[in-house]
Order: C-alpha cells, then sequence, then structure tokens
C-alpha cells in the first residue's frame, strides 16, 4: 500500500477516536476532508462533491418538511391518537409499535421523539406507570420504523449516495448499485421492525427499571404557577369529561377548580363534562402550561390583553420575568396593573415561591419576587433584560404558538411528498423541495423557522463523508483492507463476511454518528464484495441497516439521548435492553438480506 494509504488510515483512526471522545463530528470529517485535500488524494471538486450530492439536500428538504408538520401542530394531533384510549403499558406499548414505527418511516427521527416524550410522559403520569418503561422502547421504535423506507432516516439516504457515486465511478456497478427505490428497504425494514416491536412488547417490562421517583424530583424543583384557562366556543375540551380531555394527572399540573358562572366546582370528578365557557385554575409548572396553553380555543384569562387568534399568536412567545420592588405594579392587582399598555406583554400566570396560590390570577396583588408567565413580543427579553422592574427576565423554551389553521395543509403536503416519491413521477430530491417549499408558500411555517428547523450539523458531517469515502478509494486503502479481509474470511462463504460487515457496522455506529458509521464502513464493504466476486447490492443494504441499529449506548443514535434524561435511566439499562434485540434483529438481517438480494 502506498504512503496515501496509510495517510488515510491514520486519518480515519484520528476521527475515530474524536468521534469516540464525543468531539463534534462536523469539525472532525471536513477537517480529515481538508487534510486528505491538502496531501493531494482527492481534488477540490472530490473533496465537497458531497455538499453537492442528492441524497444530503433531500435530508436538508425533509428537516424543512418536519418542522412544517410540528409547527402547525400535525405532529401533535397523531401524537394524541396514538394512545387513544389505551390504559395498560403493554397496551399503550402495542399502540405506540404501530403509530411510532410508521411515522418515522416517513419522518425524521428526532422531532418525532421530541413530539412524542411529553405525551408519553403524561399518558405515564395519568395511569401510574414509570416513564422508564416507555420512552427507550419509542426511541427504539422510531429507528426500527426509520429503516422501512428510502426516506425514513437520513442514514438511509447517504447510503443511497454513495450507491450512485459508486456506481458512476465504476460503470461495471451501474447495475448492482443502482438508487433504492422508495419501499425496496421495506423487504427488510417490516419484518426486522415487527420482530424488534414484538421483542420489545414482549420483555421491555422485564428488561427496563421501574422509576417512578423521577418526574416527582422533577416536579419538586419546578415552580408551580397558578392559571387560569377559559374554554371557549368550538373548542375540542368542550362535551368531554376532565378524564377524557387529558386533564387529570397532567406532568407537575393540578387541576384546582372549575368556575361555571358564579358558580365554583371543586374537588373536580374525573367524571365532569366539561362546557364551552368554563373556567379551569390549575396550580404546576411551565413546562405543561406551555402544552395546555397550545390547545386551540383553551386561552389563559385575567391578565388583560392577550392573543388567542390562531394568527395573531404566531408572533407572540412565551417569557418568565421576576417582579423587582422597584416595580410600579407593586400592591395592584394583575387586573389592576395594565401591564399590556406598560410592557407590551399579558400576565397568564404567576408563581410565588414557597406559597401554593388559590383563586383568580386577576385578582392577585403583585408582589416582590412574584415571577410572571408573560405573552409577549419576540423581543420582549432583549428589550427589558436590563429593565430594573424585573430582577430576571428569561425566555420559555418550545413556547411558540402553533399554526393551527395550517394543520389539514401541512397533513396534504406530508401525503403529497410519500405520492410522489412512491410513484416515481419526480425525483426524490424535487419531490422533498417542492414539498418544503410548499410548506413555506402556504405559511405552514415561517422562513426564519424554516432555517433554524434544518440541523446544519447533520448536514455537514454527511458532506464531509463523501469526501472522506472518496479518499479512501482514492488512496487504495478500500482494496487493500478489502484485499485482506477477503484473503482471511473468504473461506467461511460469503454469507459469514456479510455477518462480519453487518456487526463491525453495528458496533461502529455505537461509538460514532450512524452517518458517519455507514460513510466511512461502506468502501469497505464494497471493495470487500468485489474481492469476494460477488454483487456489492446485499453488502450495500447491511451497513445501511446496520448503521441505524444503535441500541446499546445513549450516545450511538441522538433519540437514544433524548429519553436518557427524561426516563431517568442509566447506562447500562441501554445494553440490558439493546443488545439482546441487536442479537433478534442481526439474525433476522442475516436470513432475509441473501433471500431478497442473493450474492
Amino acid at each position: 500500500m502506498t504512503w496515501e494509504g496509510y495517510f488515510c488510515l491514520a486519518t480515519v483512526a484520528v476521527v475515530f477516536a474524536g468521534l469516540a471522545a464525543n468531539r463534534a463530528p462536523d469539525a472532525l470529517l471536513v477537517g480529515a476532508v481538508v487534510l486528505t485535500m491538502l496531501a493531494k488524494i482527492v481534488t477540490p471538486e472530490e473533496a465537497f462533491s458531497g455538499f453537492a450530492n442528492p441524497e444530503m439536500l433531500t435530508v436538508a428538504a425533509l428537516f424543512v418538511v418536519a418542522a412544517g408538520l410540528r409547527e402547525t401542530g400535525a405532529l401533535e394531533i397523531l401524537g394524541r391518537w396514538v394512545f387513544g384510549r389505551a390504559r395498560t403499558e403493554r397496551g399503550a406499548l402495542l399502540r405506540m409499535s404501530l403509530w411510532t414505527t410508521s411515522l418515522s418511516a416517513f419522518l425524521n427521527n428526532t422531532p418525532i421523539v421530541a413530539m412524542f416524550i411529553p405525551i408519553v410522559t403524561g399518558w405515564c403520569r395519568k395511569h401510574g406507570v414509570a416513564p422508564s418503561r416507555l420512552l427507550m422502547p419509542l426511541s427504539f421504535l422510531t429507528i426500527l420504523g426509520g429503516t422501512c423506507t428510502l426516506i425514513g432516516t437520513s442514514t438511509n439516504l447517504v447510503v443511497n449516495g454513495m450507491m450512485r457515486q459508486a456506481a458512476a465511478a465504476d460503470p461495471a456497478l451501474a447495475e448492482s448499485l443502482r438508487p433504492m427505490g422508495l419501499f425496496e428497504l421495506s423487504w427488510l425494514g417490516l419484518p426486522t421492525a415487527a420482530a424488534g416491536a414484538l421483542f420489545l412488547v414482549l420483555f421491555s417490562r422485564r428488561l427496563l427499571p421501574e422509576r417512578k421517583d423521577f418526574f416527582e424530583r422533577m416536579r419538586d424543583a419546578s415552580r408551580e404557577y397558578l392559571v387560569n384557562l377559559e374554554i371557549q366556543p368550538g373548542c375540542r375540551l368542550a362535551g368531554q369529561t376532565v378524564e377524557d380531555a387529558g386533564l387529570r394527572r397532567l406532568p407537575g399540573l393540578f387541576l384546582v377548580e372549575i368556575t361555571r358562572g358564579e358558580r365554583v366546582i371543586t374537588p373536580v370528578a374525573p367524571t365532569r363534562v366539561l362546557s364551552a365557557g368554563d373556567v379551569l385554575t390549575f396550580t404546576g409548572v411551565a413546562a405543561t402550561i406551555v402544552d395546555l396553553e397550545k390547545i386551540p380555543g383553551f386561552v389563559p384569562v385575567g391578565g388583560e390583553g392577550y392573543e388567542g387568534g390562531a394568527v395573531s399568536r404566531r408572533d407572540r412567545v412565551l417569557c418568565e420575568a421576576v417582579v423587582s420592588g422597584a416595580s410600579p405594579c407593586l400592591g395592584k392587582t394583575v387586573r389592576e396593573s395594565n401591564f399590556r399598555a406598560a410592557y407590551n406583554a399579558a400576565i397568564i400566570a404567576v408563581h410565588r415561591g414557597g406559597e401554593r396560590l388559590g383563586g383568580k390570577v386577576g385578582d392577585l396583588s403583585l408582589r416582590p419576587g412574584d415571577t410572571l408567565l408573560l405573552q409577549t413580543d419576540p423581543h420582549f427579553e432583549r428589550v427589558h433584560h436590563n429593565n430594573p422592574d424585573f430582577l430576571l427576565v428569561s425566555g420559555v423554551e418550545d413556547s411558540r404558538p402553533l399554526r393551527t389553521d395550517k394543520t389539514l395543509i401541512s397533513a396534504a403536503l406530508l401525503g403529497l411528498l410519500v405520492v410522489l416519491m412512491a410513484t416515481g413521477l419526480m425525483r426524490t430530491v424535487t419531490a422533498a423541495f417542492l414539498v418544503a417549499g410548499l410548506m413555506v408558500l402556504t405559511r405552514c411555517i415561517s422562513t426564519s423557522a424554516a432555517r433554524h428547523g434544518v440541523d446544519w450539523q447533520t448536514l455537514i458531517t454527511i458532506g464531509g463523508a463523501f469526501g472522506l469515502g472518496k479518499a479512501l478509494v482514492n488512496s487504495g486503502c478500500v482494496e487493500m483492507v478489502a484485499r485482506v479481509i477477503a484473503s482471511n474470511a473468504g473461506v467461511f462463504g460469503p454469507g459469514a463476511v456479510l455477518l462480519g460487515v453487518y456487526v463491525f457496522t453495528a458496533l461502529v455506529t455505537e461509538l460514532i454518528t450512524n452517518n458517519a458509521a455507514a460513510a466511512l464502513v461502506f468502501p469497505f464493504a464494497i471493495g470487500i464484495a468485489g474481492q469476494l466476486g460477488v454483487d456489492p447490492r446485499p453488502f450495500a443494504i447491511a451497513v445501511t441497516f446496520a448503521a441505524s441499529a444503535s441500541f446499546l449506548t445513549p450516545i450511538g443514535y441522538q433519540t437514544n439521548l433524548m429519553v436518557y434524561a427524561a426516563g431517568g435511566y442509566r447506562f447500562t439499562d441501554y445494553l440490558r435492553l439493546g443488545l439482546p434485540l441487536s442479537v433478534v434483529l442481526a439474525a433476522c438481517a442475516q436470513f432475509i438480506i441473501p433471500v431478497v438480494w442473493p450474492f
């Protein structure tokens, strides 16, 4: 092997070490590509060709589509359908298995898990189930669903792009490495997703811990606000019982009373039917109040000037502000404070340290140290950061109001995307950008929100991985490693080598990002197939699937990390459930791949 090959091996080793040490993957891969370019192993055009790769661009467009669905509340509506009337842990897991795997087959996993975490924890709180029982299966199910279609996860698109790139470089591989169809991976993804879901339903209860105290600790550490919310005509809560409306045992929130005209109903029975005009009084944490405030027609009362319309609320956000001893509002009630005129903000809820408040928010007299939950314009935090009227001003995370008037439009656009990709009427990248553009044109999402919805770190990582893969091929490193493996492992047959490639990819993806693992292992897998003289397509499929099969650690896949803290898990919990699941999936893949994609 030439010095270029050794140089590339050393570069890859440094990248692996950096990724295992949790360094920024985009910086590592781009830096590695620049090094190979300086060494003249790749040309500048080859080094950065990945940033113009259609599959990488498709990933960017799909981020915008997913953000549009989240902004309009379409994902939240789907989330409410998931659990339906499930009352047991196993029933909830069965319904979650069906819905989350189906959703993640067509949408990016990250927004799905982000949307489902509060839904799952709310259901757990309501039914006395530890969130640790369901949150890890939630992450694993989205991973399994992402392997069912070409657009299910960015990893599939990365490998598809590398197949296209390899076929263009070697015309002899044009047929074997032709681009994958939208549902080609379903031959493997659907049976393995079914096997994985069945395993989780049968065994997750035995293998996962029960940590009910986690949310109790979180609640104790949170500020409890008093908030009054009115059910307006047309709100979906009207006509439902408190139980059916999902207002019992909300995470960190307690329904104190209902005011109906002059009548105060307390305590509130779960069978109480809600009516338009009812004012519900809650005490609890800000995060759950934010979730309730997003329900169309469920409007805070007390502070004057609250914007309740779907369109007018688009330019409003939520902030927390602590009243100082210099505030002109001291001693005045919320209703008398004229807060909207003074600060262009409406008071939604009030927290007073060490005291559980009751009654009506509008009748509370403000004191120094009171924390106010406010609906404000987007610039409130910056404008009043140094205002002596407040001791502290901070924004509330994820408080952007939903564009509920665009929910049906965003759902229709998702359907259009699936139809265009399934029928092949246009290329995947064209369909993705068309639907992403329509999301913006129809105002399902603003231009700035679309820009922020794109995970730029992932895109840069993918672009850099393509360039490094090209360097591995140009340097002769791939050919040398493939020849060594084929000469030593080839005697066991292509099936044994395929299993080795699968296991190696699955282990690598636990240490580094799944996209990087796929991009780094792919050239070697294709080279090994060439040395064995067999069709490289089954090896490409094995890399595609194994790179997403990250179940052993919380750091191997982003959704695993997202549920890590929310479920109160320990590092070893992933190994306890993920290792047997990985064995089941590897066995399925080893049996199915050679049948569907023969050597």
